[in-house]
């Protein structure tokens, strides 16, 4: 009993000890909310300072990246793991700003040469970081006073916090990239951070990497007769390489010619551009849209012990660096909307449809040119280029075109209804679009002339020149590329009929009661047919081709059809044209045949048979014409009746080509401005399209896929202009159409000037087109807005051990010409050119358990590592950029 008493006390004891503890606790724990408390009415403004930085800095790290980032931090570009989120804040009369950048996600421990890393990040070693500085448009810090006194009141708000963010204050002009920095890491270590920049040239220790790597030794070696025998140093490189610019200014035609070219020389052998062999070269000049490669060689980390050793690796080749990636320097046009900075095929058909949109302002051509002095308008404001330029444009047309223009075979040509690019009209759409402005007025000036030099040629028989000689007319074309191939057949057949007149031809047809019994132009004999009065077996005649009729011939014709055919059976002249020549066929070949006999061969429905169906019938066969071939003044009897038997060599052509030719000089010479433009605008996308189309670009699977895509919208875009359209309801579309034009030519010239550049690379060359084809994707709309899109491309892509030869024919050697300026060079050549930036990082690692970072501490164990000294270098010969971290035990 005695025992559990005492135990029951001793446990009672122990609860009122523990309760007593716990108020002694609260007790405490009050005090210390009291000496927490800021008494503002007592502290400094540098103590007011401090807490506001510790405040902000405390909510940031409660947030923590995700809230941060719904709270609205800004990413960084072009960094896309990389955000910031910014506050201001007030000490005296200067007004600062602190920036707190973070990461969305972990960074790699080796994945600071990627593009992805932020110049601090790259510099420090870190993660994420702040810097406040002054909110001023330059951000300058007046003195290192200043400086210290800010990162001082960053690093007591941070330590207040318990934060181990590192933080930056630039020092003097941020221009120079200096800066002071501090990090907490924990209770036992401190990083302390300082970064400077020579800005002029460079001494030449600091020039090649010995010189570099005994820069690093000096941070914690206090003179060179400390420097330990061996020091484990880890090294990394990045060396950054630009193609050389071409140049044009010392270039010569014969590589081996001493002496310089005259003026006349010159003049006679103009500069070869890069794309002088490409389609689009006759009508204008591209920028070449890849300026050049950068080309990044990356020596991934390895240890070193020896200073020597930092020469080898300056004079090594840079074939032997682990990693090569290969950037295009694309052009800034590219993503750069505003008018005037890109000119090529869709900025001129842009031109073309505003003067589509003028057409419907007149009813005749002639109206644009007329004299408009005094009057404010379109076309009186439009220019027209001098008439030697229009002169030149018609002899550069009318020259001697071999016609042999080959046809687009595309699925979607039909429905564009354009004429092919080489064709005559074609052509003239083409010179049309760079002729002048490519206003409404200067487009009718130039029609008018050319109307005038076809009728010179048809007057003069002269054949159209760039016009295939045909026997057939395509009805999928424009109607004015009909005409013309219409008025080619015209002219050959004028040709034809005047030698004929002057070797004496004489002409039969006149003589119709020339009666000629012999058989002429049979075909063969008609199975199971014979002539009705004779019983001779019925031969098939030779009869002329239907002749030729463009597209408004044959609506003219069915709409005779409609309105006459059902009366008489013959819509108009023409067919009774045709049908005489077939009767005259017939009766040459069928001496004894009579009317009836042609009706059962031509049109047998018109032959009623009374014959049993038995299959006995006997001769004649029993039958009459049917109803209307019966009747009292029958077209088709009188016809018969006057038509000569002639076959169809001594017959006069169906085709009157003088009569044809006339009336396709009239349709040309009367047409009015809209149905001009309309055809002129299918003709000049489906050939301007035609003309890229045949571009070299290596088959990238992405440009075909969008050539193919601008076909489709073309052709159902200008199938609205087919017809009676409504000027302003297609204008936009037009607009629209010109934009995608756009998009795609610009495309389609970076591919080729890719292609061309790496032609011995293909499959690099496909990687790289294809990372700027996503690159450039969001632009792509139809929208007439412009898109902003200010982002840089930085995409890089890795260069294959087996493409490093071709990549490396980028950088030809130096001529002499180009290497008239003598520079020290840091080392590290490529074919003779130095890297134009060399990024090293060099570090040291201990373990705590050695030396100086020795000491009991429960946070870390002795096997552990820490990274003591770390030393980042940029440079150039003329400028290099240092930055220092250097960790101790405090």
């Amino acid at each position: 009993m005695a025992s559990t008493s005492s135990s029951r006390y001793a446990k009672h004891r122990r609860i009122g000890e523990d309760e007593e503890l716990e108020e002694t606790e609260e007790e405490e724990e009050a005090e210390e909310e009291l000496e927490r408390f800021d008494d503002f009415t007592i502290a400094s403004s540098w103590e007011r300072f401090i807490s506001e930085i510790e405040a902000i800095c405390r909510q940031w790290l409660a947030d923590g990246a995700k809230i941060l980032m719904q709270k609205g931090a800004e990413g960084v570009p072009p960094f896309e793991n990389l955000y910031m989120i910014k506050r201001e804040l007030k000490h005296g009369k200067r007004v600062y700003s602190m920036e707190y950048h973070f990461m969305k996600s972990a960074k790699g421990q080796n994945s600071y040469w990627d593009d992805d890393t932020h110049s601090m990040q790259l510099s420090f070693g870190v993660d994420e970081f702040l810097i406040i500085a002054p909110l001023s448009a330059s951000g300058v810090i007046l003195d290192d006073p200043e400086s210290t006194k800010l990162l001082s009141s960053v690093a007591i708000a941070l330590s207040n916090c318990g934060s181990n963010w590192p933080a930056f204050v630039p020092v003097h002009d941020p221009s120079r990239k200096a800066y002071i920095g501090i990090q907490n890491l924990g209770t036992v270590f401190t990083r302390r951070f300082e970064a400077d920049r020579i800005g002029s040239q460079v001494p030449i220790r600091l020039m090649h990497l010995e010189g570099l790597h005994e820069l690093f030794l000096s941070k914690f070696v206090l003179s060179s007769t400390d420097f330990p025998a061996r020091v484990k140093v880890h090294f990394s490189m990045k060396l950054s390489y630009r193609t050389p610019e071409y140049d044009h200014d010392n270039e010569t035609l014969d590589s081996e010619a001493t002496e310089p070219l005259t003026e006349n020389e010159v003049a006679n052998h103009p500069r070869k551009l890069w794309d002088d062999d490409c389609p689009w070269a006759e009508w204008y000049s591209a920028e070449d849209p890849v300026k050049g490669f950068e080309l990044i060689a990356i020596w991934g980390e390895r240890t070193f012990e020896e200073t020597l050793v930092m020469a080898e690796v300056e004079n090594a080749s840079s074939f032997d660096a682990d990693s090569w990636f290969l950037q295009p320097v694309v052009s800034q046009y590219m993503v750069d909307d505003s008018i005037g900075k890109f000119v090529g095929f869709a900025s001129q058909l842009h031109l073309l449809v505003n003067a589509y949109e003028s057409s419907a302002e007149a009813q005749f051509l002639e109206d644009f040119v007329a004299d408009t002095s005094g009057q404010d308008n379109s076309k009186s404001t439009a220019t027209v280029p001098p008439p030697s330029v229009i002169d030149r444009v018609m002899k550069d047309l009318f020259s001697d075109g071999t016609g042999n223009y080959m046809e687009a075979e595309n699925k979607y040509s039909r429905a564009m209804r354009g004429a092919p690019a080489d064709s005559l009209f074609g052509q003239f759409c083409l010179h049309a679009l760079w002729f002048g402005n490519c206003n409404i007025r200067a487009i009718a000036v130039l029609w008018i002339d050319f109307v005038r030099e076809i009728r010179w040629c048809w007057e003069e028989s002269e054949r159209l020149p760039r016009m295939k000689s045909t026997s057939s007319i395509d009805l999928s074309s424009c109607l004015i590329h009909q005409k013309l191939q219409m008025l080619t057949i015209c002219i050959e057949r004028k040709k034809s009929l005047n030698r004929e007149k002057g070797a004496g031809y004489k002409d039969e047809t006149s003589n119709s009661t020339a009666v000629n019994k012999s058989r002429k132009g049979s075909a063969g004999v008609v199975p199971k047919m014979m002539l009705l009065n004779t019983f001779q077996e019925m031969h098939a005649p030779y009869t002329q081709d239907a002749p030729l009729m463009t597209e408004d011939m044959h609506e003219e014709r069915l709409h005779a059809a409609e309105a006459f055919g059902n009366a008489i059976g013959l819509s108009g002249q023409l067919e009774r044209d045709i049908l005489c020549s077939d009767m005259s066929a017939f009766k040459a070949a069928n001496p004894d045949a009579v009317f009836e006999d042609f009706i059962r061969w031509h049109s047998p429905g018109d032959w009623v048979s009374e014959d049993k169906t038995d299959g006995n019938a006997g001769w004649p066969p029993k039958g009459k014409l049917s109803q209307r071939m019966s009747e009292h003044g029958n077209v088709w009897r009188k016809i018969w009746n006057d038509a000569p038997p002639l076959p169809v060599s001594e017959q006069k052509s169906l085709l009157d080509p003088v009569r044809e030719g006339e009336k396709v000089l009239h349709y040309l010479e009367t047409l009015r401005p809209q149905q001009l433009l309309e055809q002129m605008v299918c003709t000049a996308f489906k050939s301007s399209a035609d003309i890229l189309n045949k571009t070299m670009y290596g088959g990238f699977k992405e440009m075909k896929t969008k050539m193919d895509q601008l076909y489709a919208t073309m052709a159902s875009t200008l199938k609205s202009l087919q017809g009676n359209s409504d000027v302003n309801d297609l204008a936009g579309d037009l607009k629209r159409l010109c934009q995608v034009f756009e998009h795609i030519e610009k495309l389609l010239i970076l591919s080729a000037s890719i292609h061309r550049k790496l032609i011995d690379a293909p499959r690099l060359a496909q990687a790289i087109f294809y990372d700027y084809f996503n690159f450039y994707l969001p632009k792509m709309g139809t929208s007439l807005e412009s898109i902003c899109y200010e982002k840089e491309f930085t995409t890089k892509e890795k260069v294959g051990m087996y493409e490093r030869d071709a990549v490396s024919n980028l950088f030809p050697p130096p001529t002499a010409n180009q290497s008239w300026r003598k520079v020290l060079s840091m080392g590290n050549l490529l074919n003779g050119h130095e890297p134009m930036q060399r990024e090293i990082i060099f570090s040291v690692q201990e373990r705590i358990s050695n030396g100086h970072y020795s000491g009991p501490t429960p946070l870390c164990t002795n096997d552990e590592q820490i990274q003591t000294h770390r030393m980042y270098i940029s440079g150039t010969s003329n400028d290099l950029w240092v930055a220092l971290s250097v960790t101790s035990w405090d």
